[in-house]
This record gives structure tokens, sequence and C-alpha cells, in this order.
């Protein structure tokens, strides 16, 4: 069983180094006279405020184009389902069933479309693919996604050469794990993750999972296609054949991403599944690649590849734990579930913060004999617009059900987002702006997700770190950021007990420059992690000029800034920067509008004993 060469119903990537389209800031050039021949839809065709622009992929499923929104002026792709085998183009854009035999299949094949939207269109992970909107009309349906551009990961890898070591597979399974674990939560499960089906994109190589490739599957099983469905190797067995011993899961999931990082440790992929029922071929590679990667890694991945889902790792929180990642169910970097009805974007705190302590019960830096190295105190956060406590188990349902639509399938007004070719994480919101806060509902809690919210589209950052549940005592605080745009990076913490602290720039690093597109490995001094435990706010600031923050009238402590965080100062601060976020800093001898440009990315960890 091999997946055709022309199964592409997945949002299609422009590679690095590709044809170039036209810059977001302008509108596309004239279309050239519309072409014969294909079943895509002819340059320069709209539909509604979106003009094709060019045609990024066909398959057997759907076609992905480029067009121009000439409503927000920016570029998007516009996915259209158009199964080849099931219908035709009739006139200009009608698109027609071939066969009165084919009506149920098309029919159900584009209802897992709406549905798929629906659901990405719920979600805000930036490893998972935006839906800006969706909508039914010329007798099928479409979405419209951001324009990624990237390589996927199994590209990726072919390039390389040389398998990536552990840091970097480590770098690669944080995000992707926090995605996976914001849709098992809903109950909703991919089934269809592999190096191809993953990329990394163009300039900070974070992580996206394309779309879930929903209607092929319903197509596939109305027309016993299993070509079209699986690919051997990252499958596991329950999805050849599902019974009531072999449900399809969480499981599911765990199994082809590990797949999918044994082949980029080992360049092939584990035997398929089914062959391992009759015979076990399988080595593990805790012992194939001993002393290659830690033991524990090792045997993580080993073990998410047991052939029956009953000696499997059952979950991603699971996973996550194994490879020493943490449960993501409460503090995934950057997640966030769209509302399904009009709602407040995120519950206001029940009591305004606490004035900071003169003296911070953790002790919050703990001299080390050298200016710059400290404890990091745990440092988390109050208030997050939904409710920390786990998720009910998902159920072992083979599909997901239906989710409630944050939009109408008819097209609803465009949404205020910009789009670049890369989307900056966790701070691109579906939903519409709320509207502001009441000074009651201040918090730095809210005012992170605000610096997130209001990240300007140009300066895109990623943030990341290898390992998010942090032990005191033990572990050091480790961290990475990439930015699209050369500036500086501001690192702020929020603690459990509201205590807010620049680490970054501190008194031995005034500042912390950052070349575009290139890694920075962060901080660059050693930071051992102390009391007390507690979840974990980073926020990870990059401006093209140094920021001030001086009207915040903080103190240095071991080498830090510590920001005072009572009402009375935040409610000033606030009044004072007018249009931004105080947390952004004011900048120094800057007095022009991109004054106020900045990227921001967020991450999360857990402090445990």
């Amino acid at each position: 069983m091999t997946l055709p060469s022309d199964d592409d119903d997945r949002t299609v990537i422009r590679p690095v180094g590709a044809s170039s389209a036209p810059t977001p800031a302008a509108p596309p050039a004239p279309a050239p006279a519309p072409q014969d021949g294909g079943s895509n839809l002819p340059i320069g065709t709209y539909l509604g405020e979106f003009e094709l622009t060019g045609v990024l992929g066909e398959g057997g499923f759907g076609i992905v184009y480029l067009a121009w929104d000439h409503s927000l002026e920016r570029r998007v792709a516009l996915k259209e389902y158009m199964p080849s085998s099931l219908a035709m183009r009739v006139g200009a854009t009608q698109v027609q069933v071939k066969s009165q035999r084919h009506q149920d299949t098309f029919a159900a094949g584009m209802k897992s479309f709406i549905n798929e939207a629906k659901l990405l269109a719920q979600f805000d992970h930036p490893s998972l693919v935006k839906v800006y909107r969706f909508w039914e009309a010329n007798g099928t349906a479409y979405m419209v996604m951001p324009f990624y551009e990237g390589i996927t990961l199994k590209d990726w890898l072919r390039n390389h050469g040389s398998a990536p070591d552990e840091t970097w597979l480590m770098t690669l399974l944080a995000p992707l794990t926090e995605a996976l674990a914001v849709i098992h939560r809903e109950n909703c499960f991919h089934r269809d993750i592999a190096p191809d089906n993953v990329i990394l994109l163009a300039g900070s190589e974070r992580p996206l999972l394309l779309d879930f490739g929903a209607a092929r599957r319903v197509i596939g099983d109305m027309t016993q296609a299993l070509t079209v469905i699986l690919k051997p190797g990252y499958a596991p067995v329950e999805q050849y054949a599902e019974s009531p011993d072999l449900k399809q899961g969480p499981w599911t999931d765990v199994y082809a991403l590990a797949a999918s990082i044994y082949y980029a440790i080992t360049g092939s992929t584990p035997p398929p599944s089914v062959s391992r029922i009759v015979t076990d071929g399988y080595k593990p590679i805790a012992q194939t690649h001993a002393g290659q990667y830690s033991e524990s890694f090792l045997t993580a991945i080993d073990k998410a590849l047991g052939v029956l889902p009953d000696q499997r790792t059952p979950s991603i929180d699971a996973f996550r734990a194994d490879l020493g990642l943490g449960e993501a169910g409460s503090f995934g970097a950057g997640v966030t579930l769209m509302p399904s009805a009009p709602a407040p974007s995120r519950a206001s705190p029940a009591s305004a913060p606490a004035p900071a302590p003169a003296k911070r019960g953790m002790g919050l830096w703990v001299g080390a004999g050298v200016a710059g190295l400290a404890v990091l105190g745990a440092v988390g956060y109050l208030a997050l617009g939904r409710s920390p406590a786990p998720a009910p188990a998902p159920s072992a349902a083979a599909s997901a059900a239906p989710i409630d639509p944050v939009a109408t399938p008819a097209p609803p007004p465009p949404v205020a987002v910009a789009s670049a070719p890369e989307t900056t994480p966790a701070a691109t919101p579906v939903a519409t702006p709320p509207a502001p806060a009441a000074q009651a509902s201040l918090s730095i809690a809210s005012e992170f997700d605000r610096v997130l919210r209001e990240s300007h589209a140009d300066i895109q950052v990623s943030a990341s770190a290898p390992k998010t549940t942090l032990k005191i005592d033990r572990d050091d605080l480790v961290f990475g950021l990439r930015s699209s745009q050369n500036g500086f990076a501001t690192v702020l913490a929020l603690g459990p007990d509201n205590s807010l602290i620049r680490l970054l720039p501190d008194s031995l690093h005034r500042s912390i420059p950052v070349v575009a597109g290139k890694p920075l490995r962060l901080p660059p001094d050693r930071i051992p992690i102390g009391d007390p435990p507690g979840p974990t706010r980073l926020l990870v600031i990059v401006t093209p000029e140094q920021r001030d923050f001086s009207t915040w009238g903080g103190r240095e402590e071991g080498g830090y800034l510590s920001l005072p965080t009572d009402a009375g100062t935040l409610q000033r601060v606030v009044q004072e920067a007018g249009t931004v976020s105080p947390l952004v800093g004011r900048a120094r001898n800057c007095s022009t509008p991109d004054c106020a440009r900045y990227g921001a990315a967020e991450i999360r960890l857990d402090i445990v004993r």
C-alpha cells in the first residue's frame, strides 16, 4: 500500500527559494489570461474579496491557490474542495459531480472538508494551521488560511544529510506535542502525522502540523481505498482495520509522531505495523543507537512505537512525560481554544492582583559568587483565558465528533488579522479582538496576553525550550529564539507570586542583539532554577531598538530588574503607555510610528521540586 504521488489535499507550502509571489504590501500584478486544461480556477478569478494569483498545488482531493485578499491587502492560501475523481469543473467556477453514483461520496467528503475547517478555526496554536474563514459556494467549499513558506520535515532531513541531534529533535517535539495535546483535549485526532505533513517555517524553523486531510480519509473510507488513506511505517495497526480491541485514539497520533522521529534518526521508517503483528521485526533504537542519544529519549521513542495500543504510550501527555517535557495540559505555549459562540476573550480575575511583597517568599535570587549567576525562581501566571484544570480523558472513538463552528458557513466579514509568510506564534487571534478591558480586570497576565495578541505580523518571533518541566536545584533555564528581522530581545518572567522580572537585558548584558533568521540560544549566562515551584510564563519580545522600562520604577535585584506589579503601578503604566502595552517598554531615541513595532512569543514552563 503506497500513497499516490498526486495525493495532495494538504495545505501546500511554497519551498524556500521558489519563484516569488506578490509581496504582502502591494496588490498582485495583473493576472494573465485564463488557461484551459486542468480543473483549477483561472488565475484572476475572484471569490468574494479574494483574487486568485497562482496555483500552489493541485491534488486528488483539492486545489490550493495563492490569493490576494483585497479587503485586508495580504497574501493568503485559498483551498478549494475539488476531488478530481468524483467531480469536474463546469463553466467558470461551478463544480459538478461526474456521476450520480458519486453524489453521496462527494457530499460526505465536502462535509468532512467543512468540519475540518470548523475544527481548525477553533484552535489557535503556533504549530496548528490557522483557518481565517470558510464557506460554501459554486457547488463546493473553500477555506482561507495564512500563506506559509517553509520546507517539509521530510525534505529538511533529506537536505540535512545526517541525523539531527537530540536538542534539535526535542525542540521539534515540544511544540508539536503541545499542539496535539490541544486537539486531543477536544477528542479530536490528527491521524495523518508523517515527515511530509510537518513543515518547518522559513526563517524560524518553527514546526507546523499541516491540516488533517479529512476529506481524503472519508472518500478513501467510502471507496475502500486504503492506499489513499494510510502511510506504511507511520500508520499504526488500528488504522488498518479498527475492531473493539483496536480502537483509535491519542495513542494513534503518538505512534505516528514517534515513527516520524524514528525516521529522522535512522533515515527509514519502522516496519509496517501490519507486518509487525505477524512477526515483529522492530529493533529498539535504544539498542541500535545507544550512545548517540540519551537512553531516556530513545526509550521513550521505543515505548511510543509499541505495535498494539495497549503496549504503547497511551497519550501525548504521557509521551511528553517520558521525554522530560512535562504535561502540556495547562501550560502549553501559546494555546487558545476559540469559543464557538460570542464570549469574552478571557475570564476576568476574581480580584485585582495583590501588591508585590517587599521581600519575596521565594528569595528570588540567591547570590552565586559572581554577578549574573542567579537562581531563577519559578515565575508563573495569574489568569489565563481558560481553566488550567486537566481536560477529561479523550474517548477512544475512531473519529472526532463534529464541533460547532466559530463562524457561519456563509462568508463572514474578513477577520482583521495580518498575514505573512510565517505567522507570529500565539499572537494572531482568530476571533474579533475584545473591547478594552475594564481597569478592574487589569493584571500582568492579561498584559502578557495583550502583548502576544498585538504583536506585529512583519516581525515574526518564535521561541521554545527543549524542556518545559524544570526541577528546582537540578535544571537550568535554557531556551532559544529566532526573529525574521534584526533587533533587540527583551525577556520578561511572571511568577506564581505575581512577581515580574526582566531577565534580559541584565546588569552584565545591557543589550541582547538578534540577527534575522539566526537562532539565538539564551540566556548568555547560567540561570539555575530555584524556589518556589509553580507554572511559569516567559515573554520574549523583539523590537527594532532597545527598550526602556524606567517608567515602571523598578529596582535591580541580583543583576536583574524587578518590576512592581501592584494595581496602582499597573494602572499608571498602562495609561502612560497609551496604545501599546507597557510590557513592551519605551523606545529609546525614537519618535516615528515604527517605534511601536515588535514581535513576541511566549514559553510556558512548569517548575517542580
